[in-house]
């Protein structure tokens, strides 16, 4: 294979570089790999920063480190900790890393891994061995715990284990589990198979390092886990990526990930640091240190792991407290529906008819009770009383049922309704597998207390509970009895006091409140208000259109503090002050419980402050029109009509004003695009070809790129490509690309010029640096991997309106490209390399 990162080295060579250089491997293996091969392998690439942010956080004791990489793909993690050590005051003596994968197409890529830590490691006298072994890890596992026929077990000494192990469930049957069976861990996915025998491997005293889905925090089928997890290393640190689309995004990857550090020790830790942010390049991270029994409640016989990293989500663990009874202890079960449909396919039928009995589906949940029959559903609404059938049925009566899966949207986890016989006839009826169902000894529920717990179960309380300890959209019976419930006689008389309507979300929790159960704290602090108001401000940022990037938890609280809306006040009470970044941040703080770090403020301004600014919702700076909106004291506003309309959210005249308003910013809307449009610059792309380009920005260089550089350095050339800020492909000779061996990706980063100087057969790259980066190494080899089936030799320009923007950006610019500066366009800069304005 071709030596992919050689030539992007460049002088002084820097260890800080070692990442950016194995990041490119995983690009180019990325590629290689086709999606079907990664989804039987259950095989995700680590991007770089990922594991810069895992590797960052072990300490690494001793003179002598060994890694274990289970799982290795290209290297990602072990070349993360050799950085990482590299870099450190005092780093070890010696590295060893043995790195297991069982894709040997890989092989390439991990040795040339392996070369770059050792001179990495040679720069700072650290000597560094690498052993790959391209072998089934579990297999291989196994026999250095057990030993085989012919050799005794044997320990290879791991002080550190970083994993990022495939996703992949395996059967009852299958290799894989029995191997695990063989050393004592019974587990049904293959990630809790790796993390339990690296457990196993590792040193008394060693660290362990994971990235995972979180699924294993909760449930039946990773108790096991849990329990050696627990009982083995002592948890340190857990990390929650609150995001399902961001960790593994490459790979189209929709799963909440953990990242799990723990040290090989019996004794559990005073306490455990909780964090959280959407992603691991999203600067806003939410840290506290939580009590070990918080994160791990010493009486729950389930062992469920609780993620709790603001002071609000713990308000709601403490909540919890006030309730005692298990289910056991209130002569309550759950039970999952008895009826598979599959397997009783033969006895299905689309509406009732003699000899049938009701059929319940979620899909027949219907305002906190059940419709039946529905008429327009794909479901059967009722099955064949038979010998076969009758197993599968229960007597018709009170039933409390709880959807055993939900959609990641959906605003509660768990959703109960009242099965009430009185409005499904019959002396039977069958709950699809797809259902919970509570019930008294297979017989039904009395009706005050069926509607009592369905209200507690439906209540925002034991729904942000539960999301404490289950990232995934699946509820289990394990699950609901996990959870600790009111009294008997509590769950009777809040059922006797409820109407018989209806009541929405948050009519049911002041009732529960101010009749039954009041969990606001001894200062008054109530967390279910907290979650209601987010939730509220959720809400109005859909209904307003905010993109779905602003739709967060960020956005909704910066809402809230350029309103001053605190979770008490009603929102007829919102005001407008003047509101700084910093001021949101103690806002975010003081109200909601959410502790950020003043360097989060940059993510607040880029990703919601602008947004806000571009949907009309605020302005900058009303106080002094004349301050540059960036400097430290910018202030912010809330947009007078945008206030108006938003203190009527909750009330009759919501959806009125709303609709005004909206057609109001549509038709500011379009008058600024109108504006927009006329301040388009002109751009001619070809011979009697024109396009436009949206006014500002980067464009104002791309166009003088094309008039100024182009017919200087490429006389003769053809413009094959031109992006734009408003639309990636503003204009693109796909034609004349794609005869240069050139294929364009949708998703491809890339760059903002193309020229093609036939005469030297070159392809020009140029890059228009405005905000955005230059042509950086990392960047240079992303460039290089896009284009690297071009049949013309590439160049690569970065290109800036002045010397003075040069200047921010001189130390990031790779060696052997070239740099145009606007105003001085007769000149070009060349960065090394025995040629000048050349492919390398």
């Amino acid at each position: 294979m071709k030596n992919l990162v050689e030539h992007i080295m460049y002088a002084p060579p820097e260890v800080p570089g070692l990442l950016e250089q194995v990041d490119l491997l995983r690009l180019a293996a990325g590629r290689k790999v086709d999606a079907g091969q990664k989804a039987e392998l259950g095989q995700f690439f680590t991007p770089a920063p990922l594991a810069h942010f895992m590797a960052s956080m072990l300490e690494f004791p001793g003179d002598v480190v060994h890694i274990l990489d289970a799982g290795a793909g290209v290297g990602s993690l072990f070349a993360a900790c050799v950085a990482e050590l590299c870099q450190r005051k005092r780093h070890p003596k010696e590295i060893r890393v043995t790195a297991y994968e069982i894709d040997a197409s890989l092989a390439e890529y991990l040795q040339e891994t392996c070369e770059l830590c050792r001179k990495s490691c040679n720069q700072v006298g650290i000597t560094f061995t690498c052993e790959i072994i391209f072998a089934d890890f579990i297999r291989s596992a196994t026999e250095q715990l057990q030993g085989s026929l012919f050799a005794e077990p044997t320990r290879p000494g791991y002080t550190c284990a970083i994993l990022n192990p495939p996703h992949r469930k395996i059967h009852a049957a299958s290799e894989a589990r029995m191997l695990l069976r063989q050393i004592g861990i019974e587990t049904s996915n293959l990630y809790t198979g790796f993390q339990a025998a690296a457990i196993k491997l590792l040193e008394p005293g060693g660290e362990l390092l994971t990235i995972t889905p979180r699924s294993f925090c909760n449930g039946l089928y990773f108790k096991r886990f849990r329990k050696l997890l627990l009982q083995t290393m002592a948890l340190r640190r857990l990390h929650l990526f609150e995001s399902r689309q961001e960790v593994f995004k490459d790979d189209a990857v929709l799963q909440e990930h953990l990242i799990l550090y723990a040290v090989k020790e019996a004794r559990h830790p005073d306490s455990v640091v909780m964090s959280a942010s959407s992603g691991f390049e999203d600067e806003m991270v939410l840290s506290r240190q939580v009590g070990y029994a918080q994160v791990v409640n010493p009486e729950d016989p389930e062992v469920f792991i609780h993620i709790t990293p603001d002071s609000w989500s713990q308000q709601v663990s403490e909540s919890m407290t006030a309730f005692h009874s298990s289910l056991e202890e209130l002569g309550i079960s759950v039970s999952t529906g008895r009826v598979v449909d599959f397997r009783a396919r033969a006895f299905l039928r689309q509406q009732p008819e003699p000899g049938t009995t009701p059929l319940i589906y979620p899909t027949h949940f219907d305002d906190g009770m059940i419709t039946w029959p529905k008429a327009k559903t794909k479901k059967p609404n009722a099955l064949v009383i038979a010998e076969q059938t009758q197993p599968l049925l229960v007597p018709n009566d009170y039933y409390v049922l709880v959807r055993r899966f939900s959609a990641k949207e959906e605003k509660r986890r768990i959703v109960a309704v009242i099965y009430d016989p009185t409005r499904v006839p019959g002396e039977f009826v069958g709950f699809e597998n797809h259902l919970n169902y509570f019930h008294c000894n297979g017989q039904g529920l009395p009706l005050p207390l069926a509607k009592g717990l369905a209200a507690f179960l439906n209540s925002t309380l034991v729904d942000a509970y539960f999301r404490q300890f289950s990232g995934h959209t699946q509820v289990n019976a394990t699950d609901l009895r996990s959870l600790k419930y009111p009294t008997l006689a509590q769950l009777e008389r809040l059922g006797a006091a409820l109407p018989d309507r209806f009541l929405e979300q948050q009519e049911l929790d002041r009732f529960i409140k101010e009749e039954w159960f009041d969990v606001s704290d001894a200062a008054g602090a109530d967390p279910i208000r907290v979650k209601q108001r987010i939730d509220e401000a959720l809400e109005v940022l859909k209904a307003l259109g905010l993109p779905r990037e602003q739709q967060n938890e960020r956005s909704a609280l910066t809402l809230l503090a350029l309103l001053d809306l605190k979770p008490e006040m009603p929102w007829s009470e919102a005001s407008g002050p003047l509101c700084g970044v910093h001021k949101m941040l103690r806002f975010f703080s003081t109200f909601y419980g959410k502790d950020y770090a003043e360097n989060t403020r940059e993510t607040v301004r880029r990703q919601t402050i602008h947004q806000f600014r571009d949907a009309g919702l605020i302005v900058a700076n009303p106080d002094d029109l004349k301050r540059p909106t960036n400097s430290p004291a910018t202030v912010y506003q809330i947009e007078q009509g945008a206030l108006e309309l938003l203190r009527t959210f909750g009330t009759d005249a919501w959806e009125e004003h709303l609709e005004v308003y909206l057609a109001s910013v549509k038709t500011l809307k379009q008058r600024y695009a109108q504006e927009r449009e006329m301040a388009r610059i002109p751009l001619e792309v070809a011979p009697g070809k024109q396009i436009t380009l949206s006014p500002g920005g980067q464009n104002i260089l791309i166009e003088q790129i094309v008039q100024e550089f182009a017919p200087r350095f490429t006389p003769g050339a053809t413009l094959l490509y031109v992006g734009d800020t408003d639309k990636k492909f503003a204009y693109i000779d796909e034609e004349r690309l794609a005869a240069l061996g050139i294929s364009i990706e949708a998703h491809g980063k890339m760059p903002d010029v193309i020229i093609y100087h036939a005469a030297k057969n070159w392809l020009v790259l140029v890059e228009a640096v405005t905000s955005h980066g230059p042509i950086d190494p990392k960047r240079k080899g992303e460039l290089e991997i896009l284009f690297r089936e071009a049949k013309a030799g590439v160049v690569f320009v970065t290109a800036f309106l002045s010397r003075e923007a040069l200047a921010g950006y001189l130390k990031n610019l790779a060696w052997e490209t070239e740099v145009w500066i606007a105003e001085s366009p007769a000149h070009l800069i060349h960065f090394d390399g025995e040629r000048f304005l050349d492919p390398h």
